[in-house]
């Protein structure tokens, strides 16, 4: 097992849940990424999601496309998320999962990327992009890289689709508590809810990590209750969007602290 999926079986194991963090590379200045990880570590993110800008995250709502556009004037790219992950991994051994669109990861090339993964200390790879029909090739490197693909499942998925996306996965199944785009919601649990009971039936291989609008305590809480952890971004990355660029990261561990108290809680 990689260190993703160690996390994940030692919170199974005590009971905890898992709290995830998307941060775009690059988002809101291109050194700010290194120690915005490293001290969301620190304040309880079990694992991080480092998101490789790109002109056009289609799964993406407006909050992390903006951050995407900025990370991009800032001279981000895929080569450059490599080389903060590597830093971030010379400083901490929080799970990393990066998260990239097939377009600019094709480019780069399949073996190189997910070479290049292994190499500076990435543990998993999402691809939002990726059919499922058409990623025996992508998993199958990715399992020679002890890699981790993680699949995304929405409330529109059919169980026995469910099915097929759990065993295709590893590390974790990423369930999309909503249809459309990320991005904060109101209501969130209430519409998330029976999505989860369905995909804890059908799903037996991966933990349920739940993406998707979760913005509050509050909702972590809720949308936990039903899941092995959570996934949040949109939320996050508004906070750095809005506070004064010397306080950005003092905020955004802040916030990270108040959603650790509330799944513990």
């Amino acid at each position: 097992m990689n260190r993703l999926s160690k996390r994940l079986e030692s919170l199974r194991r005590d009971n905890r849940k898992a709290l995830s963090l998307f941060v775009t590379a690059g988002f809101p200045s291109a050194d700010s990424t290194v120690p915005l990880v490293i001290q969301l570590a620190d304040a309880g993110a079990d694992l991080i999601e480092l998101g490789i800008p790109f002109s056009d995250p289609i799964a993406d709502g407006p909050t992390i496309q903006n951050s995407s556009e900025v990370a991009l004037r800032n001279g981000m790219s895929l080569p450059k998320t490599l080389e903060i992950a590597r830093e971030i991994r010379k400083q901490s051994d929080v799970p990393l999962v990066l998260m990239g669109y097939a377009n600019p990861i094709y480019a780069y090339g399949l073996m190189k990327f997910l070479g290049s993964c292994k190499e500076t200390g990435i543990d998993g790879t999402i691809i939002p992009d990726m059919p499922l029909e058409e990623s025996e090739e992508y998993r199958t490197m990715a399992q020679q890289c002890d890699i981790a693909t993680i699949f995304l499942a929405a409330p529109t998925t059919p169980p026995e689709r469910l099915v097929q996306l759990d065993q295709a996965s590893s590390g974790f199944l990423y369930c999309v508590s909503i249809t459309g785009v990320t991005g904060e919601r109101q209501a969130l649990a209430a519409q998330a809810e029976s999505f989860l009971r369905r995909a804890r039936a059908s799903v037996k291989k991966n933990p349920l990590l739940v993406g998707f609008g979760i913005s509050t305590p509050e909702d972590a809480r809720r949308v936990a209750a039903l899941s092995d952890g959570i996934i949040v971004g949109s939320a996050l990355v508004k906070i750095l969007q809005n506070a004064n660029a010397h306080h950005a990261i003092d905020h955004a561990v802040e916030y990270a602290r108040s959603l650790r108290e509330a799944l513990d809680s």
